[in-house]
């Protein structure tokens, strides 16, 4: 079937004799099960029916180029090449659309002080977003979201939010009339940013459903994302994207 390493149809092996490259999963997504380092993927042309394999000694040296060395290597260029895109910081831009947000620009958002690390769009939302590291204030993440890097900062200090939720840091911490009218701009953000934040300020905690819309995941489920055992905590709507999301703690 389809991966998210490669495009086309692909098929999962489990080696019965030589090593493969992993136990089903590939970049924290499974896909089978099978024991560690026996399990590979390939394309249906690069395979052949064991049961017509011929076994006489003048078939020996043919036979040598159907080994799975090909196949592993094969996928293992693909994987490669997926994880190194995976991992490459996405491409900023130097300024917001509206030109009102600049990279490694001071900002305030929600009372909080950051500096503009990212801006661009994002895989988590529609729209343009700005990616911030808090300079004291707890964040979210270390700039990626989903396993998706955007930026790079300390453990807890990223956050996104719109430009629109964002003022200059320096006119809200002058205590000029400059800045009560940004911190009104900023109360009224903070209602926007409030479940991106992680700060109630008013806000009650939405109700739970207790199964996915398919019913493959329950609350309270011990599940794993992206190889990272957890908890589900939350099934229902966000605020921060459309559909249905399921919110996890992490185990370790």
């Amino acid at each position: 079937g389809d991966v998210r390493f490669a495009e086309g149809e692909w098929v999962g092996l489990e080696l019965t004799d030589d090593p493969g490259m992993h136990d089903g999963s590939v970049m924290g997504i499974p896909y089978f099960d099978c024991p560690v380092a026996k399990g590979v993927f390939a394309r249906a042309v690069q395979l052949s029916d064991a049961a017509a394999v011929v076994t006489t000694p003048e078939a020996a040296t043919p036979l040598a180029s159907v080994s799975p060395t090909p196949v592993a290597a094969l996928t293992a260029v693909a994987i490669k090449a997926a994880e190194d895109e995976a991992h490459a910081t996405l491409p900023s831009k130097e300024r917001t659309a509206d030109g009102s947000v600049s990279l490694g620009q001071e900002v305030q958002w929600g009372g909080k002080i950051g500096v503009v690390r990212y801006i661009g769009d994002v895989r988590f939302a529609a729209g343009e977003w700005v990616g911030l590291e808090l300079t004291d204030a707890k964040g979210m993440h270390d700039g990626s979201v989903m396993g998706v890097p955007y930026f790079d900062c300390p453990p807890a200090k990223g956050v996104f939010a719109r430009p629109a939720q964002l003022s200059a840091s320096s006119a809200v911490l002058g205590g000029t009339p400059a800045a009560a009218g940004a911190s009104a701009v900023v109360s009224t953000a903070q209602k926007v940013a409030a479940s991106m934040s992680g700060a109630p300020d008013g806000y009650a905690t939405p109700p739970s459903k207790q199964r996915t819309a398919d019913r493959s995941i329950r609350l309270g489920q011990e599940v794993v994302w992206h190889d990272k055992k957890g908890v589900v905590r939350y099934i229902g709507d966000v605020r921060f994207a459309a559909g249905q999301w399921v919110g996890i703690e992490l185990l370790d």
